[in-house]
């Protein structure tokens, strides 16, 4: 068979504090720079969800695009968008909204959605030069 890949772009706007509760607001803007002020951030996020399998021969599709979009919109869009991601999204209440971490926290709203006979990638980028890939676990 021939695997492909198929990715569909999305975007997000969303607000967040990079700090840690048990830190020291010093060591918080040490570590975290501007990115730990208390009356947070925002970022115009870009993320790219790529799905990698083989074409099925009866459609000639690897995945279905609107299946794939409508699960972006319902479980990434609508939950993140417009939001402060520490104190509205309960993925965050516990864990640091990096990047890396909600590339992590991405694929895994993503994950039990589509078929382990496909790989899950997702790319989130924060900013246009800065972006982090998380493809599941090793």
């Amino acid at each position: 068979m021939n695997k492909v890949t198929v990715s569909r772009k999305a975007h997000f706007n969303a607000a967040h504090r990079l700090y840690r509760k048990d830190w020291s607001d010093a060591k918080n803007e040490e570590i975290f720079d501007k990115c730990s002020n208390p009356y947070y951030h925002g970022h115009n996020y870009e993320l790219i969800v790529s799905v990698s399998g083989d074409i099925d021969p009866e459609t000639g599709y690897v995945m279905d695009m609107k299946f794939l979009k409508d699960l972006i919109k319902v479980h990434i869009e609508d939950a993140f968008d417009h939001k402060n991601l520490n104190e509205q999204v309960p993925e965050f209440a516990t864990r640091i909204p990096t990047a890396e971490n909600m590339a992590v926290v991405i694929w895994d709203k993503l994950r039990p959605h589509i078929t382990t006979a496909y790989e899950l990638s997702v790319t989130l980028y924060e900013t246009p030069r800065n972006f982090v890939q998380f493809s599941g676990p090793n």
